[in-house]
């Protein structure tokens, strides 16, 4: 059987930087585990480390809709404004662990010269490891659509504006860093 889309969520939040200092990769696989906590309650734990062929990876455990779930997001494209990451995820149920598919994608676009916006995308599909868990339980997958469908969108409009804020402040780091190295070279112009 092919994959079923659970769920699907798109939220976008305002960064109050320019979008030249915006890197969504960057962020991403150097984001901190009490930064990723700081941005949901339903966040546990976050770190990076890289596949067995050197890809870049997110782990990430959250809660979503009163289930754990451990993401193992691996980068598929990693450009600066725009960054998609894929899971294979574990997933804790009531009736055990399973897996799921998850597709996570971070877009930036420029408002104005000092202001871009961030669009936080996921969706979730399924594998047959969890359609054969929801058959054990009787959980026809309407009844999984409709589950992950409510608890999904309110868990990214949760944490999208506090991603916006947390690569804002990696932004504008970048920006005052960018500033202090063109001082440094200006200085050393005029020395020489």
């Amino acid at each position: 059987m092919s994959e079923e889309v659970l769920t699907e969520s798109s939220c976008t939040a305002t960064i109050n930087a320019p979008i030249e200092f915006v890197d969504i990769p960057t962020w991403l696989f150097t984001l901190p585990d009490a930064e990723y906590q700081r941005c949901s309650p339903a966040h546990i734990a976050a770190a990076a480390t890289t596949t067995d062929d050197g890809r870049r990876m997110s782990i990430n455990v959250e809660t979503i809709g009163g289930e754990l779930m451990v993401q193992h997001y691996v980068e598929d494209i990693g450009e600066k404004h725009h960054c998609r990451v894929l899971s294979t995820s574990d997933l804790l149920t009531a009736a055990g662990w399973t897996t799921t598919k998850v597709l996570w994608e971070l877009s930036v676009k420029a408002i104005d010269a000092e202001t871009c916006e961030l669009t936080n995308h996921v969706i979730g599909s399924t594998t047959p490891e969890l359609l054969k868990a929801l058959g054990k339980r009787g959980v026809s997958l309407e009844m999984a659509k409709a589950s992950r469908g409510n608890a999904t969108p309110a868990h990214n409009a949760q944490e999208t504006p506090f991603f916006a804020k947390s690569i804002e402040k990696k932004a504008l780091e970048a920006k005052a860093s960018a500033r202090k190295m063109q001082g440094v070279l200006t200085v050393k112009r005029s020395i020489a």
